[in-house]
């Protein structure tokens, strides 16, 4: 799918406007005062957006048509509910409601069926722990939810998880239509820390300074996993021979680091 081909609703794609960040000011304060046409104008200078957005589920092999027409909904509805009086621009605001309209599009629409009765619970859940959290000022404890429902823990919870969507490392989590925070972006490998990350780059430069068949004995016996017979084999050359060069090798890269 690309900008200048007709295959999203029969939209030419190419032929999508942009508006300014200042148009859309102007046209969201006239859509707040019922300005219909003001309106559909703030639509068709946001497709493109919708569109960059379909475009990250393509690998889903889903109906793009489909996705963009859900997208469509998520950006009407970022207009309808965008605060003119707030200091944030409208694509940091559209972007997210764009994903979570097509994200509960593939979750209720997802191959691997839920049952009714399920959805149902889970439905329920949610609208409990959002009732709670008003009422509370904090979020309830799922055990609480479960109370109230007056329903097994383990059954909302079976529930819950039941119509979560997995979440892939490559998901947006924030967007502003040109740069994008991703999941993965937000994870970190605690098994390696910064000293152990280091010494590998040191290594690596270390190794690059051997000659050529200390570089290969190296690489083939602490990263292949060969044993020194296996490397005279392949070489031809003696095993004691492979074992001084690795030795040699060995004693230049601790120098160098």
């Amino acid at each position: 799918m690309y900008y200048n081909k007709v295959e999203i609703t029969g939209v030419n794609t190419s032929e999508l406007k942009t508006i300014s960040d200042k148009e859309k000011k102007e046209l969201l304060i006239k859509s707040k005062n019922g300005d219909i046409k003001a309106r559909k104008e703030l639509i068709e200078g946001n497709l493109r957006l919708v569109l960059s957005i379909v475009q990250r589920f393509s690998s889903r092999n889903e109906n793009m048509d489909d996705l963009f027409q859900i997208g469509c909904i998520g950006l009407v509805k970022a207009i309808d509910n965008f605060n003119i009086l707030l200091d944030v621009k409208f694509s940091t605001y559209a972007v997210p409601m764009i994903i979570g309209e097509i994200k509960r599009f593939l979750r209720d629409y997802n191959m691997i069926r839920v049952s009714r009765s399920v959805r149902d619970l889970a439905y329920k859940a949610l609208q409990v722990k959002e009732n709670l959290t008003s009422e509370w000022d904090r979020e309830p404890t799922v055990e609480e939810i479960a109370n109230e429902l007056k329903e097994k823990k383990e059954d909302v919870v079976c529930a819950l998880e039941a119509i979560t969507e997995p979440v892939s490392l490559y998901d947006p989590v924030y967007s502003d239509s040109e740069d994008s925070i991703y999941v993965i972006d937000q994870l970190r490998d605690s098994s390696a820390d910064e000293e152990a990350w280091i010494e590998d780059i040191a290594i690596k430069e270390a190794i690059k300074k051997l000659n050529e068949r200390e570089k290969k004995i190296i690489n083939m016996r602490f990263y292949a996993g060969k044993t020194q017979s296996e490397i005279a084999n392949e070489i031809g050359i003696s095993q004691a021979q492979v074992s001084r060069l690795e030795k040699t090798a060995l004693q230049s890269i601790k120098k160098q680091i």
